[in-house]
């Protein structure tokens, strides 16, 4: 049994020479044992690897991944590369195969690593304090991994001119603004609580906060609750939010009291506010935002899916082939598409791009949950008496859980708010249809559908 002593738990080089050495020596990865330091064995009389390195060449994917790894907290992980390397010497094209339960591990691990990185360089925050009557910066911070040192670099070419700290509990880094140096490991009472600089960045932090670019299921996600003590931002989330929804709720409830001008103006201000929307990712990829439109003391609602090319383009729901269907279905059932109020379950076009056309994708649970924010608003400040959603997408939206159209459609469904809720196809199905008497049938039970609905209106 051979015993690997590393200088620290990110010590890659000592890792390769040792592995290196091992190799060489023809050691199975069940005949080392990896220690850090003057960490205490088990083992007693044990052979000391002597580090003189063999030459040997191993892929360049196997390297990059090592020096991941071994930043990882879990203590096999010199183990865990060795053996990998073992297996890489015979069998070099291994390292491609990502269906390989170890490598599949260790990749999980690596991204774990990466991850750790990404949030020590988001959330640090750094406090002044005065050192020898010069200002000093110091900042608290908690990695899952071994990756302080890793990330040094980054804060010193992000942070050239300040002189600062950044303690955690295993390791502190020091920049005196011309040379980094290393201190043992910290507590979070070491590091300083506020100071005037933070006061301001929440000033700023509060001028510019917009809830309707707020992910919270995202934020939670990226940002854990553990970091938040350090980032003095976090502690006006919960009240900005609140607020920011009590002014929408104040804003709706006046609009009702006042019906006019007053709910058009609310009605203008909610549109504005969904045109800079960025609660999923759908944004990135869409021309505009969609919004409903229609009367503000529209009796009826339709809730489509989501806009399609034509609709992204004119920023308008219901403009392209199946907004046609819809407008001809209207019309055989007598109801005036100017009386009534149009919108979607998904304010932005999902689509695939192929080539020079963007077919549309179905919009996910994720897409669909975070654009209810925006039809709970229609909803409020309109108040429709009756609500009709086309599609299955529309209905999840409209009644928040999976519904089938065949069980729910043609009956009316009672809805938390007082207003009546109906289901049926949305009009694109019937442009999907190939056979035409198929396709003739179910247009005529959609308008009856449309019919039935109207009809119950008061």
């Amino acid at each position: 049994m051979r015993v690997a002593t590393l200088s620290a738990e990110d010590d890659f080089d000592g890792w390769r020479d040792a592995a290196r050495s091992l190799v060489a020596a023809g050691a199975s990865p069940a005949g080392v044992v990896w220690q850090v330091g003057d960490e205490p064995t088990d083992l007693f009389g044990d052979e000391a690897v002597i580090a003189a390195p063999a030459a040997f060449r191993v892929p360049r994917g196997l390297v990059d991944l090592a020096r991941t790894i071994v930043l990882h907290a879990d203590p096999q992980r010199f183990a865990l590369l060795y053996t990998l390397l073992t297996r890489v010497i015979a069998q070099p094209r291994l390292i491609d195969d990502r269906a390989d339960p170890l490598l599949r591990k260790l990749d999980e691990m690596a991204k774990a690593v990466r991850r750790d990185i990404h949030k020590m360089r988001a959330f640090v925050r750094f406090r002044e304090v005065q050192d020898d009557g010069e200002a000093r910066f110091v900042a608290w911070f908690e990695p899952e991994h071994h990756i302080v040192r890793a990330n040094a670099a980054f804060f010193v070419n992000r942070f050239t001119a300040m002189r600062w700290s950044i303690l955690t509990p295993r390791l502190s880094i020091h920049w005196d603004g011309a040379a980094l140096s290393e201190s043992a490991g910290a507590t979070r009472a070491d590091a300083p609580d506020g100071d005037p600089i933070e006061e301001v960045w929440k000033t700023y932090y509060a001028s510019t906060f917009n809830p309707a670019r707020l992910k919270i299921g995202a934020m939670l996600k990226e940002m854990p609750r553990k970091y938040w003590k350090n980032m003095p931002e976090t502690a006006l989330v919960a009240d900005l939010v609140a607020g920011a929804q009590a002014r929408e709720a104040a804003m709706i409830e006046t609009a009702r009291a006042a019906p006019g001008d007053n709910i058009d103006a609310a009605w203008a201000a909610l549109r504005e506010e969904a045109m800079g929307c960025t609660r999923c990712d759908l944004y990135r990829h869409a021309t505009q935002t969609v919004f409903g439109e229609g009367p503000s003391d529209a009796r009826m609602m339709f809730v489509g899916e989501q806009p399609g090319d034509q609709e992204d383009l004119a920023g308008r729901p219901f403009v392209g082939p199946a907004g046609q269907v819809f407008d001809r279905a209207l019309g055989d059932a007598a109801i005036d598409r100017a009386g009534v109020y149009v919108t979607n379950a998904v304010k932005h076009f999902k689509f695939e791009q192929r080539g020079k056309r963007r077919i549309h994708a179905k919009p996910g649970t994720g897409e669909i949950t975070a654009c209810r924010w925006w039809i709970d608003q229609e909803r409020a400040l309109i108040k429709p008496q009756v609500t009709i959603a086309l599609g299955a997408t529309a209905a999840r939206s409209l009644l928040g859980k999976v519904v089938t159209i065949g069980e729910e459609r043609g009956r009316p469904i009672a809805l938390t708010d007082g207003g009546e809720g109906w289901i049926t196809i949305h009009p694109s199905y019937l442009l999907r249809l190939q056979d035409k008497a198929q396709a003739e049938e179910e247009y005529a039970r959609f308008v009856d559908d449309l019919k039935a609905a109207h009809a119950r209106l008061t």
